[in-house]
């Protein structure tokens, strides 16, 4: 795995955090490490679309974000467990890493550079 990939990872990392904040944080330091989660977030995502396909890298983003956030609500919040969310979010991870597998790592230039 590249560099490119491993910033997309781990912007999906920081939007479990942000994405949990917006319906959690109810002070100063929880809103501010909210805001910080999106700015590296998205900066992440947005270095990482300059050499990967943007439309391959939105998806395993919001993707593993997704199953992040459910997985953290259910860990964490005491969301309840259902055997339907789980299949739903295995089979989401699976059409993830299918992306993944199938884009070449090979680093395209975006139109700036």
């Amino acid at each position: 795995m590249n560099a490119n990939w491993m910033k997309v990872f781990v912007g999906a990392f920081f939007e479990v955090f942000w994405v949990i904040g917006l319906k959690h944080a109810n002070g100063f330091w929880t809103w501010s490490g909210t805001v910080i989660s999106i700015m590296v977030s998205f900066y992440l995502i947005i270095m990482a679309s300059r050499k990967l396909p943007v439309g391959t890298v939105y998806a395993v983003f919001v993707g593993l974000g997704t199953a992040g956030t459910v997985i953290s609500e259910i860990i964490f919040f005491s969301e309840p467990i259902k055997l339907e969310k789980i299949m739903l979010i295995a089979l989401l991870l699976v059409g993830v890493l299918g992306l993944k597998i199938l884009t070449k790592d090979d680093t395209q230039e975006g139109a700036d550079s």
